[in-house]
C-alpha cells in the first residue's frame, strides 16, 4: 500500500485557506492509497473552539469525502469539531466512497489546557482499509503505550500531530519505539509552522517495523512524503519474530 504523509504549515483558523493549501499539494502528488494529513488540520491546534470548531460532517469533513473520492484514497486526519453540544479533536479517516470512521483523541493534552474545552473519546479505533488494519491515533496519544500496545490486531499505526519544535526529540524517539515495540508500520504527521503559542518543525515520518524510515520529512519544511508498506514482509517478519505472543496481558479500565 502506498502512503503519501503530508508536512505542511496551516493558517490559523482559516479553514478555506488550509484545505486549498492541502488540496494543491495533493494535486501534485503521486497517487496513493492513503493521504495523512497534520492534527487540526483546518485550523492549527486551538484550545478555544468556540466559533472555531465544525458541526460533526461540516464542511471539512465534505471536503475530505470529495479529495477521498478525486483521488480514489482514503483520506485522514484531526477537526475541532461539535458534536451535541460537546467538543472533540476528532480523527476522521474518509473511505474512497465517502463512507468514514472517526476517533475522538483520548489523551488530552492537559499541559496546553485541551482537556477544559474538549471531551475525551473512550473508544480505540481500528479502521479496515484495503487488507490492512490500522489503529488511529492523536499526538498526545503517543506518549501513553498502553493505549496503543498492538493486541494482533493491526498493521500500521497512525499518529497526527501539532507536536513542538521544543519536544520534536521526544517525538521522534517514541515513534520509533512503538514500532519497534508493536511490530508494525508506524506514519507519523507532523506540521510546520507557528501558531500564537508555538513552533513547529514537522518530524514527518513513516517506519517500517525495525523503527527505521522509509520516507521522512525536512526538519522546518512542508512536504509531500510518500512511502510503500509491504504487508507480506510484515508478517514474515512477525513469524520469524513472534515477540507479541510474549507480551503481558492486560485489560484497560
Amino acid at each position: 500500500m502506498k502512503v503519501t504523509l503530508i508536512q505542511s504549515d496551516l493558517r490559523w483558523n482559516d479553514p478555506q485557506a488550509n484545505r486549498d493549501h492541502l488540496e494543491q499539494k495533493m494535486a501534485v502528488a503521486e497517487a496513493a492509497d492513503l493521504f495523512v494529513l497534520p492534527e487540526m488540520f483546518s485550523t492549527g491546534f486551538c484550545t478555544n473552539p468556540s466559533g472555531v470548531a465544525e458541526p460533526a460532517e461540516g464542511d471539512t469533513f465534505g471536503w475530505m469525502q470529495r479529495m477521498a473520492r478525486q483521488h480514489d484514497a482514503a483520506i485522514c486526519g484531526s477537526v475541532a469539531t461539535q458534536d451535541q453540544g460537546k467538543f472533540y479533536n476528532r480523527f476522521y479517516f474518509v473511505f474512497p466512497d465517502g463512507s468514514y470512521r472517526s476517533y475522538d483523541k483520548h489523551h488530552l493534552f492537559t499541559y496546553g489546557g485541551e482537556h477544559k474545552q474538549y471531551t475525551a473519546g473512550q473508544e480505540r479505533v481500528i479502521v479496515e482499509f484495503r487488507g490492512w488494519r490500522i489503529l488511529v491515533l492523536v499526538c498526545y496519544d503517543l506518549r501513553f503505550p498502553v493505549w496503543s500496545r498492538n493486541r494482533g490486531d493491526y498493521d500500521l499505526m497512525l499518529y497526527v500531530a501539532s507536536w513542538p519544535t521544543s519536544r520534536v526529540e521526544a517525538w521522534s524517539a517514541l515513534l520509533r519505539a512503538r514500532a519497534i515495540e508493536n511490530l508494525c508500520y508506524v506514519a507519523g504527521v507532523n506540521r510546520v509552522g507557528d501558531d500564537p503559542n508555538c513552533n513547529y518543525c514537522g518530524g514527518t515520518v513513516l517506519l517500517d517495523y525495525f523503527g527505521q524510515p522509509i520516507v521522512e520529512g525536512i526538519m522546518g519544511s512542508e512536504g509531500v512524503l510518500c512511502g510503500e508498506i509491504d504487508a507480506v514482509a510484515l508478517e514474515a517478519y512477525r513469524s520469524k519474530f513472534p515477540a507479541l505472543n510474549d507480551a503481558d496481558a492486560f485489560v484497560l479500565k
